[in-house]
């Protein structure tokens, strides 16, 4: 194997036709890494990413298996087809918070899409909309609109990202509102297999979407969560400046974090979590 890219989160090796995405204990807030990894954290993603690229069906997506491959990666690591990857972050967002309400605020729009008047931080959107953003290797991700992607990949494809992410999104959220989980947003990416258009990374994990407790949802203040908004919001605490390097993360905050990355893939899959099975 050859180690060809390391991502934020995801370690990436190309093995013969195919490629080994390895998720690391590594947590990323504000794009930056930070010094302090969240155990069993990639394991816990890479099986949740596993559960609904399965429950996903009909849309193609990148995984060529999930149990074949070396014994070091197992349970975390995943063989899949290579992509040319779209440079497009493609987000769906149901619930009002974030960057996006930073961005309504100031202009009662998200990514150029006018909405209501009088909403608040947590509230749901009248119907999901689609708020696409740069992909940067560095720094941090910008927001643009629909008409940028369709300028830079084409109304059929822009057409398709858009209600891809927002069908997987919404019977996403509906899945998981079963559980007593609300989807705020997620975010998904796409790569071409051929002229196939199919999901790669990873889906609806804690670290790329944003998981609140129903039975605690209240608009108008910010949200519990099941993701790793709970380390955003404390290095947030710390006074940093969201630049690197980042804060080292105290064992108690590490503890929490973890907790809720467990709780997610267990109200989401119905499964306890039974650790790392090689």
């Amino acid at each position: 194997m050859k180690h060809v890219h390391a991502g934020k989160v995801r370690d990436l090796y190309s093995d013969g036709d195919t490629l080994l995405l390895v998720a690391s204990d590594r947590v990323s807030v504000y794009d930056v890494v930070l010094p302090t990894p969240i155990p069993d954290k990639g394991a816990l993603l890479t099986q949740l990413s596993n559960w609904w690229f399965e429950y996903f069906t009909g849309i193609p997506n990148h995984v060529v298996s999930a149990t074949d491959v070396p014994a070091e990666f197992a349970g975390r690591g995943i063989r899949v087809k290579p992509l040319k990857m779209l440079q497009v972050e493609c987000i769906a967002r149901g619930y009002l918070t974030g960057s996006g309400l930073k961005e309504y605020e100031r202009s009662g729009t998200v990514s150029g899409i006018a909405l209501p008047a009088g909403l608040r931080d947590g509230d749901k959107l009248p119907e999901p909309i689609f708020t696409p953003s740069t992909k940067a290797s560095e720094g941090h991700d910008e927001a643009i609109s629909f008409a940028d992607v369709v300028n830079q990949e084409g109304r059929e494809v822009a057409e398709k990202l858009r209600d891809l992410t927002l069908e997987i999104y919404s019977r996403g959220a509906e899945h998981a509102a079963k559980a007593g989980v609300i989807v705020a947003d997620t975010k998904v990416e796409f790569g071409w297999d051929g002229d196939v258009l199919t999901l790669g990374d990873e889906v609806l994990t804690s670290d790329s979407s944003r998981f609140w407790p129903a039975d605690d949802w209240e608009p108008g203040r910010p949200q519990a969560s099941f993701d790793k908004q709970f380390v955003r919001d404390w290095s947030t605490s710390t006074g940093w400046n969201k630049e690197y390097p980042g804060p080292e993360i105290p064992a108690d905050v590490v503890a929490g974090t973890r907790r809720k990355y467990e709780e997610a893939y267990e109200r989401i899959t119905g499964q306890k979590w039974a650790g790392i099975q090689a």
